[in-house]
């Protein structure tokens, strides 16, 4: 409360420090509007198949190429509380789906310029929030009718999520690998799918494995190089001398006590080998480690074996091949599993000479591999981000059993959609509703603008197309519009972006106050 002039009245109460500001009214809204906006520009280049990469240059000096929008996103240090509420929102698209964050991020970024726009004219948040959800109801509807159950478009799924990465030459090749790796797997678990480098080709020359590969040195060169239909074990125990638990001294005082001794412990080593051996395994892993004299025995009767590796890697030998991660030797002739093949390979490359086992089960593999071909580096890393991505994306289309066409396609319908219930709300909220409408035509703006046309002229045209009754008409990878054929999404990954991307700009649009301790 001010003073009077006569110098009386209750002086002003402060409950914050000096240095922290505070930010009421419009100012609040301009800098949130502010922040989404730059925010959405920082990735509207990279979208869609004529998205442009981005060179992301870190602090420790190592530098990524990519035009994934999770990647960019989560390399971003940002310090603006919408910049970090746009941060949560593309981890929660990536965790959901494993796509889309992109177009989650660019919807997200209009619907709030859009707000800022109505906020400035007076319209109250809660009437444009309430818009907004009466808008995204409508946006849902019409994303359920135009949904289409997935049949055989599951290579078609995975070649739409790779296109526009850097695999561009090896599209239909590798959308094929990932179709067959999904069929291939129990559960569509993207999990039981594993990645490798071959550190040489291109990624053409990419294959599956019906198995697993493992990056590991031979402990012993005299192990067998291949083998054919093979039993093999894994275990969680070592394969060498049993360690007392108890801290003890044996004093010998004789040389006879001490072959003794000797003896003794070369029967325990004995006992080990023939167990291994009787178990009927030709192949025998363990996440313990394998002593010297067990390798030569084994090795000398053809079986091949490898200890000390890590207790993740066991597993996923056993889940590929069937086998029971085994603790004790006693238990091992039940716990075995079998594969085709074992192949041990020896590369040289820039880094050095690198040796890898691959492990083909078959058909009946738990956990399948793609072998990327590409040297490594940036270029490989790009190619698998891609990849890894197309795997969630044919995965979750398979566990959900619909699809959507693709292009902006739905965009453009859903925004017809709200535009029509919009002129039959009678209330302010019909404003809002018209703001989401054309936000969502931002998404087939943005792919036209990155192929170089006039989004202007190729919004008008699509639009005009949708009214004429062609509604699966969408942007083409040329920037036009025309008839979309064969691009999919699963459903559930723009149901997701949506809903999120509406609930994140609801939430900024609630803040009618911002109180900085930093003073900015």
């Amino acid at each position: 409360m001010a003073q009077s002039p006569d110098g009386t009245g209750t002086a002003p109460v402060r409950i914050t420090n000096s240095s922290t500001s505070v930010t009421s009214g419009i100012g609040v809204t301009q800098k949130l509007v502010g922040a989404a906006i730059a925010f959405g520009n920082v990735l509207r280049g990279t979208f869609g198949p004529n998205g442009l990469d981005k060179m992301l240059y870190k602090t420790n000096g190592e530098a990524a190429v990519t035009n994934d929008g999770a990647k960019i996103v989560a390399e971003l240090l940002v310090k603006h509380p919408a910049a970090k509420a746009f941060v949560s929102l593309a981890e929660s698209q990536e965790n959901a789906c494993g796509d889309g964050v992109t177009s989650c991020i660019l919807l997200a970024s209009e619907l709030m310029s859009e707000a800022g726009r109505l906020l400035e004219r007076g319209l109250h948040p809660l009437i444009l929030v309430k818009g907004y959800e009466m808008a995204l109801s409508q946006t849902l509807d019409e994303l359920d009718s135009r949904s289409k159950p997935l049949e055989n478009n599951l290579q078609e799924v995975a070649r739409t999520a790779l296109v526009g990465r850097s695999t561009e030459g090896a599209l239909d090749h590798l959308s094929k690998l990932i179709a067959q790796a999904v069929e291939m797997i129990p559960d569509s678990d993207y999990e039981r799918v594993r990645m490798a480098k071959a550190g040489e080709g291109t990624p053409a020359t990419s294959s599956l494995i019906p198995g697993i590969i493992l990056e590991k040195r031979l402990a012993l060169e005299r192990m067998p190089r291949k083998l054919s239909d093979a039993k093999i074990a894994v275990l969680s125990c070592p394969l060498e001398l049993e360690q007392s638990t108890v801290a003890a001294e044996i004093e010998i005082s004789t040389p006879e006590q001490y072959e003794r001794f000797i003896d003794a412990e070369h029967d325990q080593i004995e006992r080990v080998i023939e167990k291994a051996k009787s178990s009927g395994a030709n192949i025998i892993f363990s996440a313990e480690g394998i002593d010297s004299r067990v390798l030569h025995s084994l090795a000398d009767s053809g079986i091949f074996a490898l200890g000390g590796l890590e207790r993740p890697m066991a597993e996923d030998i056993a889940q590929a091949c069937g086998a029971k991660l085994c603790d004790h030797l006693d238990d091992l002739n039940s716990s075995l599993g079998e594969i085709e093949s074992l192949e041990h390979q020896r590369l040289e490359g820039a880094e050095g000479v690198k040796e890898r086992i691959i492990l083909k089960v078959g058909t009946h593999a738990g956990i399948v591999t793609l072998l990327v071909g590409g040297t490594d580096g940036v270029a490989a890393e790009e190619t698998i981000r891609g990849l890894y991505d197309a795997l969630r994306s044919t995965c979750l289309a398979k566990e959900e059993g619909l699809v959507i066409l693709g292009g902006g396609s739905l965009h453009m319908a859903a925004s017809l959609k709200v535009r029509e219930a919009a002129e039959n709300c009678p209330g302010r909220e019909r404003l809002s509703m018209e703001a989401f409408a054309r936000a969502l035509e931002g998404i087939p703006a943005a792919l036209s603008a990155n192929a170089g046309e006039d989004k202007i002229d190729a919004l008008l045209e699509l639009r005009s197309l949708h009214r004429a009754g062609k509604t699966d008409s969408g942007i083409t990878q040329s920037g036009k519009p025309g008839t979309i054929a064969s691009v999919w999404l699963p459903t559930y990954t723009i149901e997701h972006a949506i809903s999120a991307a509406c609930e994140s700009a609801c939430g900024l649009l609630r803040v009618d106050q911002v109180i900085s301790a930093r003073g900015d």
